[in-house]
């Protein structure tokens, strides 16, 4: 679907009608204006396809400013790593977990899955930050909660839902809700549910325990016992909104773009893929990672922040390859809006058209469609913070700014460099690399590839 978006905004232009009250834009200006912290658009009804209960909203679903706001600002400083304690040194144990699971395929001359590592490393580093101990994921090299089974089974639903919100209804049923899942299931979201509680249970009551993570932050800030239970579902599975809730399940929240744990993985597999593809751009980068003074066995963010061709290659794989396709439509106000000479009518919803905005020639060059680094480092100055302003809209922007930013990007800037200074990473399907599949969120999987050391580790 993003691609057929993307032809349209191409042959149409960047604000293109794609049903009777739906347009989609690829204008960074237009995204900006939507979601700015002033705007007077509203979230469309396609986030009341995120609330499967008709009775309850959650934070995604909500169109309520002043809860999304008042959450937002009790889970900033948590998100932001502010008041997590050796947040970076977290994050080093899973990028070494990582390179040691690697290690073993190097060792036994075996292929594997990217796609899932990946995965498992995003998985181990969020659920570290946010309640003190990893999933497991990388140290059991599987996915030990089923979460990625879950995502795989789930997502789809809410695609459907996306386009046929009478399902809704149908959802709530008293009925259907037995065949939802439950607490006591041993697999699955029924699981997740149960560990969010129990995980959220220790930071309240008599005997309550006090850390210094992502959850300790949220509560210190103010979230109840349900809210917290809410939100660690969320980052442990961002399918939050397919579950209705009910007197025993509180509403979800969600603090920004869907599931931060996929949409951080599909950056490092898409931007991976690329480098791998791309000799030249490969070289490089490596070239930039053999002449700088770097830590080992991971480098620090500091030093990461002055490479400027990866920070290149990151922000080009993450333009090339935007984690997040889905529109999440905003409505037009009451009275409508009128932008560069364009009238939009009153309850018009204007969506996300991803790939047309992060290739529109006029910001990105005539060769906009091609993966080249070089172009973040040779423009001037202007068109520099041109490019670096739109890019930020692939985090969300204003009121939708995602509060996982940072956290994502120290996330990137470790794992590149520590595969490509240790390993000569080949694709094993080159003509397949892998199988990807859009749901607003990216599913990428059997992207085989083979590590060959190159060089001696410590």
């Amino acid at each position: 679907m993003h691609l057929k978006l993307y032809e349209a905004n191409q042959k149409y232009g960047s604000l293109v009608r794609v049903g009777p009250k739906d347009v989609v834009t690829s204008d960074p200006d237009l995204m900006k204006h939507m979601l700015g912290v002033r705007t007077k658009y509203t979230r469309s009804d396609w986030y009341d396809t995120m609330r499967l209960d008709p009775a309850h909203d959650n934070m995604l679903s909500s169109r309520d400013d002043a809860m999304h706001g008042k959450l937002r600002s009790q889970m900033a400083r948590g998100y932001s790593g502010k008041e997590v304690i050796g947040l970076e040194d977290r994050i080093d144990s899973s990028v070494r977990r990582l390179v040691g699971l690697i290690n073993e395929y190097v060792s036994e001359n075996k292929r594997f899955d990217f796609g899932l590592k990946a995965q498992y490393f995003t998985l181990d580093v969020i659920s570290d930050l946010a309640f003190g101990s990893p999933f497991g994921d990388l140290a059991s090299d599987s996915d030990v909660h089923g979460y990625i089974h879950t995502i795989e089974q789930k997502i789809p639903s809410i695609v459907v839902a996306t386009v046929l919100p009478s399902l809704l209804t149908v959802l709530s049923w008293p009925g259907l809700r037995r065949l939802l899942p439950s607490e006591s299931d041993a697999t699955g979201l029924g699981k997740l549910i149960r560990m969010a509680k129990e995980i959220a249970g220790e930071r309240f009551g008599p005997n309550k325990k006090l850390e210094k993570d992502m959850l300790g932050s949220f509560v210190k800030h103010g979230l109840t016992e349900e809210e917290a239970s809410s939100e660690i579902l969320m980052q442990m599975c961002g399918l939050s909104t397919l579950l209705p809730c009910s007197p025993s399940r509180p509403p979800l929240t969600s603090t920004g773009r869907l599931a931060g744990s996929d949409t951080t993985a599909t950056a490092i597999r898409a931007t991976l893929l690329h480098l791998i593809t791309n000799p030249r751009v490969l070289a490089a980068l490596r070239a930039e990672i053999a002449g700088s003074e770097l830590s080992w066995p991971v480098l620090k963010e500091a030093e990461a922040r002055k490479m400027s061709y990866l920070q290149a290659v990151i922000k080009e794989g993450l333009r090339i390859h935007p984690p997040v396709a889905s529109q999440m439509s905003k409505e037009v106000p009451k009275g409508g809006d009128t932008f560069k000479g364009m009238h939009l009518p009153e309850g018009t919803r204007v969506g996300y058209g991803a790939w047309g905005l992060f290739r529109r020639a006029e910001v990105w060059g005539q060769d906009a469609d091609e993966f080249r680094p070089e172009r973040w480092l040779e423009v001037d100055a202007e068109r520099l913070r041109l490019m670096n302003e739109t890019l930020e809209i692939v985090f969300g922007h204003g009121k939708s700014k995602c509060l996982g930013r940072n956290v994502a990007m120290m996330e990137l800037q470790k794992v590149f460099v520590e595969l490509l200074r240790r390993y000569d990473l080949v694709l094993c399907e080159p003509t397949i690399p892998w199988k990807s599949s859009n749901y607003g969120i990216f599913l990428q999987s059997q992207f085989w590839i083979k590590a060959y050391a190159l060089r001696k580790q410590a």
